[in-house]
């Protein structure tokens, strides 16, 4: 997120907008570009938005598994791949654990490469994000509060999103460095904000007072092994996202889960399956806002 600005987030979030409004409009304005997605993690709304985002647009997607590649076999380097497919290619989406190996792809492509998803780092996620909190509430005098797992990868684009689009930000974790975003993306979070507000609680309740949007994502995020499930359903359970934390929200607060969730865990299914959810609109924007991403990068609009 932060290698955008104020100005392109915006543009984007409205030519997101613009593009779901009137998709037809746009059939051909991807014609004749190649996609490359790379993906090391499985997925469903990554691959299923970006490879129908290029096909309405236009353009093609080629599906790439790393497991099923001499890079995954670990017989052929980041950069090689990089120089190779971007020569192919107009575009390259990626789908990592290690950030350090999707800034590698991006120093040797000589093509846009778009961040699908690190350990650290999921942008393309929170564009949907920012685009679902403007359609339903504008981004003016907003406050989100994102509860439960806070050392992911979706809460550090959060943090940048937010403080790029004036979005205040509230965090509500169990104390410590596991649980907590990283201090790095917190600071740098900070020095982005401009008109809003990043505050820290050990407390979902406090984070989710007065509150416009209440966002949570799993306890168990990929690179979490599942013998970790009691332990950490245990540290996080007081921050589940149910009716009781609901009502320290705004009446007509929304929630939002970047999916896919465990009914039960992080969010009981009376909220997440409830009025006040807008988990589905999530989804659906990936599609729109990747879309308009990716004319971005290439220059279309």
């Amino acid at each position: 997120m932060d290698d955008l600005d104020r100005a392109a987030l915006l543009h984007i979030i409205d030519k997101a907008i613009e593009i779901k409004k009137n998709p037809l409009k746009h059939s051909t304005a991807l014609k004749d570009k190649t996609l490359l997605m790379i993906f090391a993690k499985p997925s469903l709304r990554t691959r299923v938005s970006f490879e129908a985002g290029m096909t309405q647009s236009g353009g093609h997607g080629i599906y790439y598994d790393i497991s099923l590649s001499p890079l995954g076999k670990g017989k052929e380097t980041i950069s090689d791949v990089a120089k190779t497919s971007s020569r192919y290619v107009d575009l390259i989406m990626a789908r990592l654990f290690e950030h350090k190996d999707m800034e590698e792809l991006a120093r040797f492509s000589k093509v846009p490469v778009i961040n699908a998803l690190t350990n650290s780092a999921h942008p393309c996620q929170v564009l949907a994000d920012l685009q679902t909190i403007y359609e339903k509430k504008g981004l003016k005098k907003i406050t989100l509060a994102y509860v439960g797992d806070a050392n992911n990868n979706v809460t550090h684009s959060l943090l940048y999103g937010c403080a790029m689009a004036g979005i205040s930000i509230n965090i509500g974790s169990p104390k410590g460095k596991d649980y907590e975003p990283a201090g790095s993306v917190v600071r740098e979070a900070k020095k982005i904000a401009k008109s809003s507000e990043i505050k820290l609680f050990n407390d979902a309740s406090q984070a989710a007072k007065d509150a416009d949007v209440v966002y949570t994502d799993s306890w168990m995020s990929y690179h979490i092994p599942d013998s970790q499930k009691n332990k950490r359903t245990k540290i996080f359970k007081p921050f589940q996202v149910n009716k009781a934390l609901m009502k320290n929200a705004k009446k007509d607060a929304l929630f939002m889960h970047c999916l896919p969730a465990q009914r039960g865990f992080e969010v009981t299914s009376d909220i997440i399956d409830g009025p006040q959810s807008v988990v589905f609109d999530q989804a659906e924007n990936r599609l729109h806002a990747q879309k308009a991403l990716m004319l971005w990068l290439l220059g279309k609009n």
